[in-house]
């Protein structure tokens, strides 16, 4: 997932703002350092949806000016989980039971924080009736 982000030249800094993420905003004292920096805020944000168990937005198209920052894949098939468990109204119980594992399992799965192997978050699709695919672009 890539993000359209907005890096504005200050007096001191580069400030980072996201459209779609309006919980994002950060700077660096760089062009690079605010790039860096943007990575980080974005991935952080995401936290917040994760805690209020709320659908996280969808990247719009960049607009003229806009720089994509991308999501590191571990944290984008997670977000398209929690996004899929929330739009078929599936618990994270739920979800154990359809999988066959112990809840715990599944809350490691949702965290973002928490290292899961990719055919871990496959079997959660599959246990939704879903496929998960990633392109390489």
């Amino acid at each position: 997932m890539q993000y359209p982000a907005n890096i504005t030249k200050g007096e001191q800094a580069f400030v980072v703002t996201f459209r779609d993420i309006p919980e994002a905003i950060t700077q660096g004292y760089t062009y690079d350092e605010a790039i860096e920096m943007a990575e980080d805020a974005l991935l952080t944000a995401m936290d917040f949806y994760f805690e209020d168990n709320r659908p996280v937005p969808s990247p719009s198209q960049p607009q003229k000016d806009e720089v994509l920052i991308t999501l590191p894949v571990s944290a984008s098939t997670k977000v398209m989980l929690l996004n899929l468990l929330l739009e078929e109204h599936v618990s994270q119980a739920e979800l154990a039971k359809r999988m066959g594992i112990r809840p715990q399992q599944v809350t490691r799965i949702v965290n973002l924080e928490h290292t899961t192997k990719i055919d871990t978050v496959e079997q959660a699709f599959k246990a939704l009736g879903r496929k998960l695919s990633i392109t390489a672009m």
